[in-house]
Formats: C-alpha cells, structure tokens, sequence
C-alpha cells in the first residue's frame, strides 16, 4: 500500500548533537533495547532487531548499500560529519512533524533545532515533574510553591503543544490544599538542591493543575490499566489524555483508549495488535527517540512497513477496501495526532 502522508511522531526526546564513535554508539542502541549492561562477549548491540534495521534502513540515505558493516557506517558518518548526517537522517525518515518532550537536561537538539534538522515542524511537549523541580529551586515556602506553580503551569501552556508526565498510579480525585501544602512543606524541608520531584501528594496535584489549562497531557504509564480509576474521573474535563506505556502493555492502552472518549495511546510496534482493540482514530505513532537520529528513522520506517503490511492483509482478506486501507492508516500516522494537538490550527497562526 502506498501513499501514506509524513509521519506526526507525537513523542520523541530529540537527536544527540556531535560524533559518536562506536562505543558512544553501542551505548545509545543498549539503551534504545532496553539493555542494562554491556553485550555478551563477541556480540554487538548492532546484533538486535534495531541494530538490524538501522542497518537495513539508514545506510542507504548516506550513500552506502543497506546492510553494510558498522564500521563501515559509522566511517561514513564520520566523513559526512555529524550535523550533515543527522540531516540526511531526519530528512529521510518520513516524518514531517515531532512533538518533542522537553523539560529534562540532555544535550540532545531542542524543538527548533530538531526542525531545521530535519527541514520539518517541531513542537514543543512540556514534561511536568521537571517544570516543578524549577519552581522549587525558588521558593521559600509551601505557599510561595504552588502559587509559582501555578503561574509556571500558566506560562507553560502558552507555547506548549501539550504537556507529559510519569504517572505510575494515579488516584480518581485531586488531593486537597490542605494535603498540597503539607506535602510540599515536607518535600522543601527535605529536598536537596536540584531534588527531584518524588511526592505522590504533589505528583497528583501537578497533574491534576495541569488538567486544567485544557491542553493535551500525555502518561508515561508503565501500567495504563493502574489509571483506570483516573481515567474514569477525567472524562468530561476538556482534556484528552495520550496513554504512552511500556512496550510490554500497549494492547491494555488500546483497550482503555478504545473505553473512554478523551483516551488515546500510542500504537506501538505491532498495530496488528493494538488496531484489535480500539477505533483505528484513537491510535497515534510515536519514535520515542532518543539520541541518534537513525533512531528516529528505525522507529518510522518499522511503523510504515508494519502498517503496509497489515493494511495488505486486511484487503486481501476482504476486510476493507483499498481507500479504507488509506485512511486508517493515514489516521494512525498522523491524521489523529494533528486532531489531538491541534496541530494544523497551529499550523494556520
């Protein structure tokens, strides 16, 4: 099937800027694998399901053949520099939009770079706990706190195309003021310098506070089904939610994006899946890259095949036409992104 538009990819962290040699290298692909150590002796992490298709994807759009050696990939790199490099990555990917989540420190391309990389839109996706973290850095009070807090949530939601937040559980109402400034009281007698934000009391209240500037927020939720109680107590509030799981869960968001109106979630690696158990418009593409920009053209590339191949079964099948094939995988790619984050109203301004 052909004719998918430029991919919105509704959750990235940004590109690495400068070279990487093999070892920096190496270190990125454990991580984009979840690894929490070294290879095995004699292996690679170039040996995995992302190191394979970097190498069947990226050499191409740096003028060598698909699957050639490491080495040899990472020497072209190197010949091309990292900056014209990351360029012919990001431009090649087949993404036309990111949403680019911010707030934590990473020497990776902010939104504006990322865009003139990849001669494309960014946007900018606040993350909530670090916004926090800030305003605790000049407060001297729990008062002080979340009255600063609500003025940064304010301001934030000016620029931001949405905002994001880890939220491993959480509960059906939001806390009381009473309960907001005792926390934050304990959380400012006890923090260190730079500490970071570890109190469920303030976490709820950070989201909750959130919910309430009417933009997108987006759950990074090892879990999604520990939300459900909050999902619940959300609906009608104005605010869609983007489930964002661990790999292991994506078919539990379908099914909870698939139950409330103003739930969405990620459709992950295998759409075949996720496509089962929600409407084809409650499902959103994401790269989750972080670090180099050949990840960026993994995850895409993965996506579009997937989908490809999934839309090719359906016809044969006799499931659908070749127009239905289209747009539901037109909606997955970004049409509902675009919906969500209201990108093309932005688009217009």
């Amino acid at each position: 099937m052909d004719g998918l538009p430029l991919l919105v990819d509704q959750h990235s962290h940004g590109a690495v800027h400068g070279e990487l040699g093999l070892g920096g290298f190496e270190a990125h692909l454990a991580a984009a694998a979840g690894a929490a150590g070294p290879a095995p002796p004699g292996t690679t992490f170039f040996d995995s399901r992302t190191g394979l298709a970097l190498r069947r994807w990226c050499p191409p759009l740096l003028g060598l053949d698909p699957h050639c050696s490491p080495v040899r990939y990472l020497a072209r790199r190197r010949e091309l520099g990292a900056y014209r490099a990351g360029q012919l990555l990001l431009r090649g990917a087949g993404i036309g939009t990111f949403l680019l989540e911010t707030g934590e420190p990473s020497g990776l391309t902010s939104a504006a770079e990322l865009a003139g990389a990849a001669d494309g839109r960014a946007h900018e996706v606040v993350r909530l706990e670090p916004l926090a973290e800030q305003v605790a850095d000049t407060s001297g009070s729990a008062d002080s706190f979340t009255a600063y807090l609500a003025e940064a949530l304010y301001a934030a939601a000016l620029s931001a195309t949405a905002f994001a937040c880890g939220v491993p559980f959480c509960d059906g109402s939001p806390p009381g003021l009473a309960e907001v400034r005792k926390a934050a009281g304990q959380w400012l007698r006890t923090r260190r310098p730079g500490g970071r934000l570890d109190d469920p009391v303030l976490a709820r209240h950070l989201l909750w506070s959130a919910l309430a500037a009417g933009l997108p927020v987006q759950l990074h939720c090892p879990d999604p089904l520990r939300l459900s109680r909050f999902l619940r107590a959300t609906a009608g509030l104005g605010a869609d939610l983007v489930l964002l799981p661990d790999p292991w869960h994506h078919r539990e968001a379908a099914q909870l994006a698939g139950a409330f109106p103003h739930v969405y979630a990620d459709v992950g690696a295998r759409p075949e899946e996720t496509l089962r158990e929600a409407p084809f418009g409650k499902l959103l593409f994401s790269s989750g890259a972080r670090g180099p920009a050949e990840l960026y053209v993994v995850a895409a590339r993965s996506f579009t095949q997937a989908m490809n191949r999934l839309m090719n079964d359906w016809v044969a099948d006799g499931w659908c036409r070749w127009a239905d094939a289209r747009r539901i995988a037109s909606l997955v790619a970004a049409g509902t992104a675009r919906r969500v984050y209201r990108l093309d109203a932005e688009a217009a301004v």
